[in-house]
């Protein structure tokens, strides 16, 4: 269990990186993980085809949260054809921990999230030509802190699926 919680997962859960709201985000998306309440929104902002600004808001476990700041602070500054290309594999190198199968929805749900989050923002994301921004899925000032409790999961709520892209 120690090795679980190594000091740097602890340290992106207590202050994570990126963690807020872009103003005017080019691709915004919320995921959940209906097994254990952990919830993510990324939101990107797309100039020329590169992640410019990229934030996150949530909560849940240390695992997830800590995902998420280490994904964000993985694409900032990449073109959006390599992010896309991001695997589990790679998100799991940068937690740097073994996952266990239980807690592994939790560790990826920030890269469903971001694939999730491309994927409605559409190709004008690739060739530079972005997407309006997506005004209705930002939360609103003052979202919650990863250290807050989980909120309850709608009924019936989809799981998120996890994919295997090429590199």
């Amino acid at each position: 269990m120690d090795d679980l919680y190594r000091d740097y997962i602890l340290e992106h859960y207590r202050r994570p990186h990126n963690f807020g709201v872009l103003d005017h985000p080019t691709a915004s998306y919320e995921g959940a993980n209906p097994l254990c309440g952990d919830r993510i929104t990324i939101m990107l902002g797309v100039r020329d085809g590169v992640v410019a600004e990229v934030a996150f808001t949530g909560r849940g476990c240390a695992i997830s949260q800590a995902s998420a700041s280490l994904l964000t602070d993985e694409v900032r500054g990449k073109p959006v054809e390599e992010v896309a290309r991001l695997t589990p594999d790679d998100v799991l190198d940068l937690l740097g921990i073994e996952i266990s199968p239980a807690r592994l929805k939790c560790a990826l749900l920030s890269l469903d999230t971001l694939q999730h989050a491309l994927a409605d923002a559409g190709a004008g994301l690739v060739s530079g030509t972005e997407a309006a921004p997506a005004a209705d899925t930002a939360p609103a000032a003052g979202a919650a802190r990863p250290d807050a409790a989980p909120a309850a999961e709608p009924a019936g709520a989809a799981e998120p699926a996890r994919r295997e892209a090429a590199r």
